[in-house]
């Protein structure tokens, strides 16, 4: 297997711009992927640039570093695309990075249910793609995937031969990119929620009105953990969404599950999923409030030999940093109460902004103010069709504390 070299295939015309001189050119040639507004020459020229125009990046000194998207617009003003001066960025050049992004799926997992491209992670900036089965999601979540979306979409069905493609432009960093919040099928069609095979159990995603793409695969493999301590336990999984913690842990044995959320979509497909993995009768759920449903339980009383907690991200930029983590710590101490002696907890944060250590402190907390003793037993991550790029610490954003209390 080859990956594709960037010093191939046919040079572009394209305008050009410019770091200034205190920019560090060196990371970029090194492999950072991103210039930041304070870096580039924002001359008049580079201003009236269409979000999402392919440039050559050069440095101070008028020597060409990469091939570039620029968004004036945008903080991040320029996403390195290619390292070669002047690459075509084509349908060619598409295939190319999402036939090598198939290549470590396909070693990873024999069934195609997965994260395909996992945006800078893959080489293919703003961009995330997610395979089930025979259809395909995609976030052109930065202006020059947006603009080059039809040769996006080619190149995919060419290189997987799925035959039903849905655009996902809804959420935070579009906004940030200044584009538009759309939901529509570009290929293909879809009848339905379709059904994912995933660590014993059956999930029900909702590829157009389902949050993101319709289902989380990253955390796949902290699924899998969790549900081997489930075995003949009773499950709660807040934040359950479409009920990923709660029906992995009913199909390795768990004697029953509880999942909450605020959703009711979501909450009928999870039952849907129980149904179809065949654990109906052992599986519950409870549309309510979080926090609310996690006091309540405490009031009562109510106890669990697993409880997990899944949030959505309470950090998504630093600025909410703070009251993220106050957040997190309260999710903490509310659950630490409902989990029997010897059981076990499971805290997750997809916050970038929340690092492992600020995480692990205020979870620590948490747990000590509801009055419990912990250990840390497992420190879990994203699921590895979730690659980080290793000059970009956003492209590794998810953490899983697994916590036995006494």
């Amino acid at each position: 297997m080859t990956p594709p070299s960037d010093v191939s295939g046919d040079q572009a015309d394209l305008p050009v711009v410019r770091l200034k001189p205190k920019a560090d050119a060196r990371a970029i040639r090194h492999g950072s992927p991103w210039v930041f507004s304070d870096e580039l020459v924002l001359d008049r020229r580079t201003r009236a640039l269409a979000p999402g125009t392919i440039a050559t990046l050069e440095g101070a000194d008028r020597v060409p570093i990469a091939t570039v998207a620029v968004n004036p617009l945008s903080r991040i003003v320029a996403r390195v695309l290619s390292r070669t001066p002047g690459r075509r960025i084509d349908r060619a050049w598409f295939a190319d990075r999402i036939r090598v992004a198939q290549d470590l799926r396909k070693t990873l997992y024999d069934k195609d249910f997965y994260r395909l491209v996992h945006a800078e992670g893959d080489r293919l900036p703003g961009v995330v793609i997610d395979r089930f089965g025979d259809a395909a999601v995609v976030q052109p979540n930065a202006a020059w995937a947006d603009r080059a979306l039809d040769d996006l979409v080619a190149a995919l069905v060419e290189v997987t031969g799925v035959s039903t493609v849905v655009k996902n432009g809804a959420g935070r960093a579009r906004r940030l990119e200044g584009l538009p919040g759309v939901v529509e099928v570009l290929a293909g069609g879809v009848s339905g929620p379709v059904e994912v095979p995933m660590n014993g159990a059956i999930y029900l995603a909702d590829l157009v009105g389902g949050q993101k793409t319709g289902l989380y695969f990253d955390q796949r493999d902290n699924h899998a953990f969790a549900a081997g301590l489930a075995r003949g336990g009773r499950v709660l999984d807040v934040f359950a969404h479409v009920g990923g913690f709660s029906l992995a842990a009913l199909a390795a044995g768990a004697a029953s599950a509880l999942a909450v959320d605020s959703s009711a979509d979501a909450l009928r497909l999870a039952e849907g999923g129980a149904a179809a993995t065949g654990v109906a009768d052992r599986f519950e759920t409870l549309r309510a409030d979080a926090f609310e449903a996690l006091e309540a339980m405490g009031a009562e009383g109510r106890r669990f030999d697993l409880v997990v907690c899944d949030p959505p991200a309470f950090a998504p930029a630093r600025q909410a940093l703070d009251a993220g983590l106050r957040a997190y710590e309260r999710v903490a101490r509310l659950s630490a109460r409902l989990v029997e002696p010897g059981g076990f907890l499971v805290l997750c944060s997809c916050s970038h902004a929340a690092d492992l250590a600020s995480f692990r402190q205020v979870s620590v907390r948490g747990i000590g103010r509801a009055g419990r003793r912990a250990q840390i037993i497992r420190t879990g991550f994203q699921a590895p069709d979730h690659p980080l790029h290793p000059r970009l610490a956003e492209t590794g954003y998810l953490k899983a504390l697994t916590f036995r209390l006494v």
